[in-house]
């Protein structure tokens, strides 16, 4: 009978609260004397006082021989308060004095103790594992990594801090995590300076990212140039510093029924530093020694300083914190672009070069009278074979003179390179972390926020004498454009936990915004010709997310062998905005400087009747036509229920409905079990649905960039929304939400006997209607209402977001681990992770009769955007790290498989497979003194670089235009690795002061 009244109380609690909260309208008071999750009061909280009880509690954890145990977990017991060792086996933690303390590490055996002073030596025995407790996957506070029901990474951000070259989250997790993927991208506009990231091999928006386990709101930019994650929006994890962060969780399941939209390939939850009494502060210094480095000329470039600080207060005398963490950084861009193939200059450059060394105003040449130019050719030399019409001078002056002008200018090839490599990015990130006890049962107030603010510089194509875009009188030799960048984030979440009756409730708020905005520099309108500026405020957008959650908890230990109930709801608000730059950024413009708003007006023309293009090149700005304010709302409620049937069989089962104010409602399942066939070894398993609702960004973004095809020519590519008239003209559909079904099967088994844990996961996953970047539409023909439309957008082709394919992937991860102790004083900590990943499209295109009648289909979903998806990235990637220290010295070795990779192109006979290459990172780190250590290193120790592209894949026609447009990309830019830098040399200087 009294497991029949816990059901039915946990069954009848969600109304019971409402009916509380409405009771307590009528008498507040009698209801916050019976509740105890609010009943601490002002006249309460004066009462506490800060030393009651309460120690700083210092210890040091040793293993069997006496060798100090780095990275053990220290714990609580019954309470979520914890903290690691360091290096020297060193922990703090304030505690009262009869407390228990769990001391954990993987390899050896759990041990409790009580606290009894303020000094504690812990020696821990050998024997089995007890994995790391995770807050992701499972809303049981009490599971542990290899007894959840699903595959969950847990990364210890403190330790890699200390010993990896990476200082920047994404590269972290791409060099830790085989299931994560994310690379620095070149010449891709705003994409050069927020790195797209993936998990399994699926898209950067099928990731859901948490902050200790609140929602964390996604970047306001969607990816639209040539990478991986083309058509996506993505987090940006580089907003976060590194020192804020005490582990990162990685569940790698569909979790969509758990956590809602985005979770479709798992989640990523980054648990924040709360340890106190303690500075932290790193410097940390390289660049990258290449021989590709300085444009494949060698020495070194890449500059890059990191500065990051962390601090904690305790507060109270219940184990509360606040912790301050940041970073400083200032990163230099690099170069691997080779020398420039192309032609570059024309004869009519060499009428403008004898002209201008003349005192002649060149701008004079394009006038109607072409008696100058005739002049100006003839003094060159040009043999113009009697021509004396601007027509019959077109066709001589087009001629190719690159060679000759060099030498008359005193120029080289080189001089004409474009910059692919890394962005200049200059940045600072700021976070706090907070938490105050309330009383003894619980209750706790607790805050984390943070703000970033980061600087970019990338540059685009070169901009050449020859090319209608380049207007000459200005830039006689072309020029380079630049992306500046100012990427802001602001986020901050404010909740309280308590007891609820025999309820834990938890209530919270969180909001976070992400703004883009871009100025353009060195750069020209050349449709504006000699009036056009040369920087511009091309405009931006941003983002914003409001997050309110509601979760309450309750384990039962007395049925069965325990079931742990969950449930909750949900309300997030969001919104996207685009805010238009200044008219010189978009318009385009006539030759007596009108803004073109009318089908009849001409645009401004260069000497061969090409008409100039408006907008700020490299990135023209968004107009008051892009700009726009679109805000929706979500209201979702859970149920999850883990039931123990017996200490072997776990089984959990989770549901979610969530509707969109923009979609309607969706429900959701998840079904997950584990089997302890003894000890040491689990069989796990999980079935799950989800879905993902569109972003506001792919249902509104709208745009005009210059998009470069793969052999390098200039596209102007309009987005439009898909409410648009273009998309009703080309049978674009209305999108909807993407959804899912996924499965997963595994074990995990322990070996004691040598400190060796081993898990093994293999998953499905099905996606119905994902929402991919289409091609690029052409229009019909001049004088259609598409080709009118376009013009109006300075465009010359037209890009939509669509639900047009479905996708199967498969995959299998596998995790080694393995601890032992060497010779006195001398660890070895081994992890080999493993990932098989196949993503690809199944089925027939989901294309509209409208498209399939006009032959359109394979624009719809070209064959790049299919190796974006299928094979863009490694689809295998391997991890060997080893780390052996002792009282002084660390040292850290780590190997990385890549797996290939293939050219991202629409041209089949150019898809070349890039081979598979090994990364080899290596450092040392020496403790100088027992407040200062020293790290030496070096990350792609062998400077090892991806295949180069192949000069020709047409034998019969050698020299023909291939993957390397011109020698401009001796390297894939569409389709990275692990990145182009090469060898990158390191120094970082650790001081710790408890």
């Amino acid at each position: 009978m009294k497991t029949l009244r816990n059901v039915r109380n946990a069954l009848l609690l969600p109304f019971l609260f409402v009916f509380a909260i409405q009771l307590n309208a009528a008498n507040s008071e009698g209801y916050f004397k019976s509740n105890s999750l609010l009943k601490v009061t002002a006249k309460d909280l004066s009462g506490i006082s800060l030393s009651e009880e309460q120690n700083t509690v210092s210890g040091k954890v040793l293993d069997e021989n006496g060798a100090p145990l780095a990275g053990a977990s220290v714990v609580l017991k019954g309470t979520t308060t914890g903290t690691t060792t360091d290096f020297d086996g060193n922990f703090t933690i304030e505690a009262p004095r009869g407390a228990v303390l769990v001391i954990s590490y993987i390899g050896y055996e759990t041990k409790e103790v009580t606290i009894n002073s303020d000094t504690l030596r812990i020696q821990l025995n050998a024997g089995v594992e007890l994995s790391e407790v995770v807050i992701v996957g499972s809303r049981n506070a009490n599971r542990t990594q290899t007894e959840s029901t699903v595959p969950i990474d847990v990364i210890d951000i403190k330790e890699i801090n200390d010993v990896a070259p990476q200082v920047n989250l994404n590269q972290i997790l791409n060099f830790v995590a085989p299931s994560f993927t994310s690379n620095t991208q070149s010449i891709s506009d705003g994409t050069d300076h927020i790195d797209p990231a993936s998990l399994r091999g699926l898209g950067p928006d099928q990731v859901l990212v948490l902050i200790n386990g609140k929602r964390r709101h996604t970047s306001s930019l969607v990816n639209v140039n040539g990478t991986f994650g083309r058509g996506n929006v993505g987090t940006d994890l580089n907003a976060i510093p590194a020192a804020a962060i005490e582990r990162i969780e990685v569940l790698r399941d569909g979790a969509a029924a758990q956590y809602g939209s985005d979770a479709i390939a798992g989640v990523i939850n980054i648990v924040l530093n709360n340890s106190v009494n303690e500075l932290n502060l790193r410097v940390t210094s390289g660049a990258f020694f290449s021989k590709n480095s300085n444009s494949q000329t060698g020495g070194s470039d890449g500059e890059t300083t990191n500065i990051s600080a962390n601090y904690g207060l305790p507060l109270g005398d219940k184990g509360g914190f606040l912790t301050f963490s940041g970073d400083f950084d200032v990163r230099e861009d690099y170069n691997r672009a080779r020398e420039f193939e192309g032609d570059i200059f024309n004869l009519y450059n060499t009428v403008e070069r004898v002209a201008s060394e003349s005192g002649f105003d060149i701008t004079n040449l394009l006038d109607s009278d072409v008696s100058d130019v005739i002049q100006f050719a003839n003094q060159a030399g040009i043999n113009l074979n009697g021509a004396t019409t601007q027509d019959e001078l077109r066709t001589i002056l087009s001629a190719d003179n690159t060679e000759a002008e060099l030498a008359a200018r005193g120029l080289e090839r080189s001089d004409f390179n474009i910059r692919f490599g890394q962005s200049a990015l200059r940045g600072g990130r700021f976070f706090v972390n907070f938490s105050l006890p309330l009383d003894e049962e619980g209750t706790e107030i607790y805050s984390f926020a943070g703000i970033s603010s980061r600087t970019g510089n990338s540059a685009g194509f070169y901009r050449l004498p020859n090319q209608s875009r380049t207007f000459t009188p200005a830039f006689i030799n072309g020029f380079l454009p630049e992306i500046n960048s100012n990427i802001n984030d602001q986020s901050v979440s404010l909740g309280i936990k308590g007891k609820l009756g025999d309820w834990n409730v938890d209530f919270s708020n969180t909001y976070g915004r992400n703004s883009f905005d871009f100025t353009i520099g060195n750069s020209s309108n050349a449709s504006l010709q000699n009036a056009s500026p040369n920087t511009f405020d091309a405009g931006g957008f941003s983002f914003s997310q409001n997050t309110t959650n509601f979760d309450v908890t309750q384990y039962f230990d007395d049925i069965l062998s325990g079931i742990h109930i969950a449930f909750g709801a949900e309300y997030r608000v969001e919104n996207y905005e685009i805010v238009a730059g200044e008219e010189e950024s978009y318009a385009q413009y006539t030759a007596d400087g009108q803004v073109i708003t009318l089908a009849s007006q001409l645009p401004a023309e260069d000497f061969f009747g090409n008409a100039r293009p408006g907008g700020s090149q490299v990135f023209p700005g968004f107009s008051p036509d892009n700009e726009l304010s679109r805000s929706r709302s979500s209201v979702a409620g859970y149920f999850d229920i883990e039931v123990d049937f017996s200490e072997r069989l776990l089984t959990s089962f989770a549901t979610r409905y969530e509707n969109y104010s923009d979609f309607g409602g969706t429900i959701n399942f998840k079904l997950a079990s584990r089997y302890k066939v003894n000890d040491n070894f689990n069989i796990r398993g999980a079935l799950n649905t989800g879905f993902r609702a569109p972003s506001l960004h792919q249902i509104n973004f709208n745009s005009t960039s210059t998009i470069f095809d793969q052999d390098g020519n200039p596209q102007e590519v309009g987005t439009f929304a898909n409410d648009s008239r273009p998309a009703q003209l080309l049978g674009i559909p209305q999108l909807q939400e993407e959804t899912s079904r996924s499965a997963s099967l595994g074990f995990t088994t322990q070996i004691p006997g040598i400190n060796l844990t081993v898990t093994v996961d293999g998953y499905f996953v099905a996606i119905d209607d994902r929402v991919v970047f289409t091609g690029q539409f052409s229009g019909p023909g001049t004088g259609t209402e598409l080709d009118n439309l376009l013009r109006q957008a300075n465009a010359t082709r037209a890009a939509f977001f669509a639900n047009a394919i479905d996708t199967e992937s498969k995959g299998l991860d596998i995790v080694l681990t393995h601890r032992t102790g060497l010779w006195e004083n001398w660890r070895l900590k081994s992890d080999l992770a493993a990932t098989f990943s196949n993503t690809r499209q199944v089925g027939d295109i989901n294309a509209s009769q409208v498209l399939r009648d006009a032959g359109l289909v394979d624009t719809y979903f070209p064959e790049d955007s299919r190796v974006y998806l299928e094979e863009a990235v490694p689809r295998t990637k391997i991890n060997l790290s080893n780390s052996l220290s002792s009282e002084k010295f660390v040292f850290f070795l780590r190997n990385v498989f890549f797996g290939e990779v293939t050219e991202a192109t629409t041209i089949v006979e150019r898809q070349q497979v890039f081979g598979s290459k090994i990364i080899t990172d290596l450092s040392v780190t020496y403790k100088i003194a027992e407040a200062l250590s020293l790290t030496i290193g070096a990350n792609n120790l062998f400077d090892i670089f991806p295949d180069r592209a192949i000069d020709d894949f047409d034998p019969v026609t050698p020299g023909a235009q291939t993957n390397r447009s011109s020698g401009r990309f001796d390297f894939s830019r569409r389709s990275v690795q692990f990145g182009l830098g090469g060898r990158f040399l390191f120094a970082r200087a650790s001081f710790s002061l408890n």
